[in-house]
């Protein structure tokens, strides 16, 4: 028996809100004490050049797969392909990638394009995003 668009709509919904706390966990999870600048542990794992910023790639590559997944067309993915890509390349330059990292935040920009996605195929706004610190 065939799925009814509701529950197609509930999946993606689940799976923005994982997307964007992966995103935020990458991102925008601590705070540096005494100031409002917010970073993750992508900007944690620049640090060690290269390395840091490759291992990072691996939940880059999950957002990336729930995109595909929930059918993002291919000027979504793109978009998302050349975040990462600019965050990989700039981040892997020692002290002023790490810096960058901190503030680029390539996955809350790909959440936020996969939201953005999720949306305008099923008709509207879904919950607000949970983890709205950037």
């Amino acid at each position: 028996m065939p799925r009814d668009t509701q529950s197609f709509a509930i999946e993606d919904m689940a799976e923005v809100e994982r997307v964007e706390r992966l995103a935020a966990s990458l991102d925008s999870a601590f705070t540096i004490p005494g100031t409002s600048i917010r970073f993750g542990w992508d900007g944690i794992l620049s640090i060690v050049p290269g390395v840091g910023d490759t291992l990072s790639l691996l939940p880059a590559a999950y957002i990336f797969r729930s995109a595909w997944k929930m059918g993002a067309p291919k000027h979504v993915i793109g978009q998302m392909a050349v975040n990462s890509g600019i965050d990989y390349v700039i981040g892997s330059i020692p002290v002023i990638g790490t810096v960058f990292d901190v503030g680029y935040k390539s996955n809350r920009k790909n959440a936020a394009l996969i939201r953005q996605f999720v949306e305008k195929k099923h008709g509207g706004a879904l919950a607000p995003e949970r983890a709205a610190h950037v």
